[in-house]
């Protein structure tokens, strides 16, 4: 009998404190950090496999420090690039990844800028203002 009384006090005992600690606990808020701060961004599919990345290239690789946005097929392939640097911007457009030489490039380098279209059967057309 005795062992019935202890086990009822400490289900009640832990009973008090689950009523307790669930009082005491907040709902779950949806806080928003007002910026996010990194030196490389990728966003990976299902299985682990870059799809979008976005990074500042240093100087060694190319002329200038460069931040470079990638958007790339499942396959593999970065078939949109945007790229900013002080000396240049522009916008890169690939064809589908049983492509080689299909794409556009939008390019905007110091003072000047222009268009290039490119086609699969290598005709190209170039257009300058």
């Amino acid at each position: 009998m005795k062992t019935q009384r202890l086990l009822v006090v400490l289900t009640l005992v832990n009973l008090a404190l689950l009523i307790f600690t669930l009082a005491r606990t907040r709902p779950a808020s949806a806080e928003v950090s007002p910026v996010l701060r990194g030196r490389a961004l990728e966003i990976v599919d299902e299985r682990g496999r870059v799809r979008a990345s976005i990074g500042v290239l240093p100087a060694e690789a190319q002329e200038h420090e460069t931040v470079l946005l990638r958007l790339i097929t499942e396959r593999g392939r970065p078939s949109v690039k945007i790229g900013a640097s002080e000396q240049a911007a522009g916008l890169s457009l690939a064809g589908p990844s049983n492509t080689k030489d299909t794409y556009v490039i939008l390019e905007a380098k110091g003072t000047a800028s222009s268009l290039t279209l490119k086609n699969e059967d290598g005709r190209v057309q170039i257009v300058k203002p």
